[in-house]
């Protein structure tokens, strides 16, 4: 099954990192964020990649062009007739990857319309290159499989970005809690999709998956709910930046699940 990842995006409010550099290729660890998101979904065997390109995509390209030279040892004979030999490998010898520009001021639905031709099963998964989490890829795949529907999202309980306080009508402070999760649910992306999905995009620009595209399916009642419990985390300026490499450095980073 094909996993397609939305890598096109200008990542305006992360300035810091994405003036140079698209935001998947930010890196967390040492390791672009890009990595974090395959090494997820290959830990439960998805390892078919379909990357949706725009801004500073050369870089993407760059990288996965040179990933076993700067992966492995080799050894490498120069002049005419010259060879590479790799010695060993690395973790990541099963992925296969297919790089596709998608356009540069291209939005989300647009990107994923552009890459149906290299879409070949009647199921696919999509998310976005700049969100982590510890979700379950194979329970999320067996649960689209099991209501039959068009489209899954997943979902999560928002964490509030300040700390929440109960007041009385004298201003005392009965309950502090800082930032609790909150009631309702958001999606963390991590879709899955049927192929027939494709019908309610459009290659044009301006298509926008979280607009018209998934609201025709959710008053179709196609797109179906899945409540993630767990750990979700998107990358969004510099201080979540900040944020995931702390975790990541003290050894709390929930959504390395693999080894």
């Amino acid at each position: 099954m094909k996993v397609v990842i939305l890598c096109g995006g200008m990542g305006t409010r992360l300035r810091e990192e994405t003036e140079f550099r698209p935001k998947p290729m930010v890196t967390i660890g040492g390791r672009p964020l890009l990595w974090h998101i395959m090494k997820l979904y290959a830990h439960y065997g998805f390892t078919d990649f379909v990357l949706c390109l725009g801004y500073r995509g050369n870089m993407i390209k760059d990288h996965f062009l040179k990933y076993e030279a700067m992966n492995n040892d080799f050894t490498i004979e120069l002049g005419a007739q010259n060879s590479i030999e790799y010695h060993g490998s690395h973790d990541e010898k099963d992925f296969r990857v297919t790089l596709v520009d998608t356009g540069l001021e291209s939005q989300t639905g647009a990107r994923i319309k552009r890459v149906e031709p290299y879409i070949d099963g009647d199921t696919f998964m999509v998310t976005y290159g700049d969100g982590v989490a510890d979700v379950d890829i194979r329970r999320l795949v067996e649960f689209h499989q099991t209501h039959g529907n068009l489209a899954t999202v997943t979902t999560v309980k928002p964490i509030s970005r300040f700390g929440i306080l109960e007041v009385d009508e004298r201003g005392v402070v009965n309950r502090f809690a800082e930032k609790p999760r909150l009631d309702g649910w958001v999606s963390t992306g991590f879709f899955v999709f049927n192929r027939k999905v494709f019908d309610y995009l459009s290659a044009d620009v301006s298509c926008v998956l979280e607009r018209e595209p998934m609201e025709q399916l959710a008053k179709a009642g196609s797109l179906i709910a899945y409540r993630h419990e767990g750990f979700f985390y998107a990358m969004d300026t510099y201080r979540e930046f900040q944020f995931l490499n702390d975790l990541w450095d003290s050894g709390r980073a929930s959504w390395k699940v693999w080894r």
